[in-house]
C-alpha cells in the first residue's frame, strides 16, 4: 500500500471559521470514511497550539509548521489574520518554502491574497472572496482574477472565493484525488448541496 499522502489545514489567530472548517469537515469526513483512498489530513498553527478565530471560536491543531508531517496539500484560509500574515515577510517567507515543498497550494477566500503577496500567483488565473476582488488585483496586477467562479484550479495551485466556497473546493479535491463518484458520495453523506450558479 502507498504511504498515505497528507494534507495540512492551516490555521492562525484571526482565521475565518468556515474557511478552514468548511474544508476540514469535507477532507476529514473523506479521509476517516475511506481511508483506503490513503489520505489524511490535520491542522496546523504556527506553534501547534490553539488559534482564536475571526468570530471567537478557538480551534485546535494537531501540528506545530515545525512538527508537520510532509504535506501534499497546503491549504490557506482567510479572513482578517491573513491580512495581517500578508504583511508579515517571516510568514510569506514560509509560504515560499511550502511552494518550493509541497506539490499542491490551495487557498480559501482572502487567503489567495497572502498567495499573491508571496508571489505565488504572479500571471495565473485565481480567485478570492467577493469583496477582495480588487485587492487581488492591487496586490500583484498580473493575477488572472475569476469574478465568478467558485474556486479555480490551475493545476499546482487552487483558490476559491469566499468562506462557503472552501467547501466546494475541498469536494473538488476529493474529485481530483479520488474521482466524482467518491466526490459525489462525500458530497450525500455531509448532506451539502453546492450551488446551481
Amino acid at each position: 500500500m502507498p504511504p498515505v499522502r497528507h494534507i495540512g489545514v492551516l490555521l492562525f489567530d484571526g482565521v475565518e471559521e468556515l474557511d478552514a472548517v468548511g474544508p476540514w469537515e469535507v477532507l476529514a469526513h473523506w479521509t476517516q470514511a475511506y481511508p483506503r483512498d490513503g489520505w489524511s489530513v490535520s491542522c496546523l498553527s504556527a506553534d501547534g497550539r490553539a488559534v482564536t478565530a475571526a468570530k471567537r471560536l478557538v480551534i485546535g491543531a494537531h501540528h506545530s509548521l515545525a512538527t508537520a508531517p510532509p504535506l501534499a496539500v497546503l491549504i490557506h484560509p482567510g479572513g482578517p489574520g491573513a491580512r495581517r500574515l500578508m504583511n508579515e515577510p517571516g510568514h510569506l517567507d514560509w509560504v515560499r518554502e511550502q511552494r518550493a515543498a509541497v506539490p499542491l497550494m490551495a487557498s480559501v477566500c482572502s487567503g489567495s491574497l497572502v498567495y499573491a503577496a508571496a508571489g505565488l500567483l504572479t500571471g495565473r488565473p485565481a480567485t478570492t472572496h467577493w469583496a477582495s476582488l480588487n485587492q487581488l488585483s492591487e496586490t500583484d496586477p498580473t493575477v488572472i482574477t475569476d469574478v465568478d467562479a467558485r474556486y479555480v484550479d490551475d493545476g499546482d495551485l487552487v483558490t476559491s472565493a469566499g468562506v462557503s466556497a472552501g467547501i466546494d473546493m475541498a469536494l473538488h479535491l476529493v474529485d481530483r484525488f479520488a474521482g466524482a463518484e467518491r466526490a459525489g458520495a462525500v458530497r450525500r453523506e455531509i448532506q451539502y448541496e453546492p450551488p446551481t450558479h
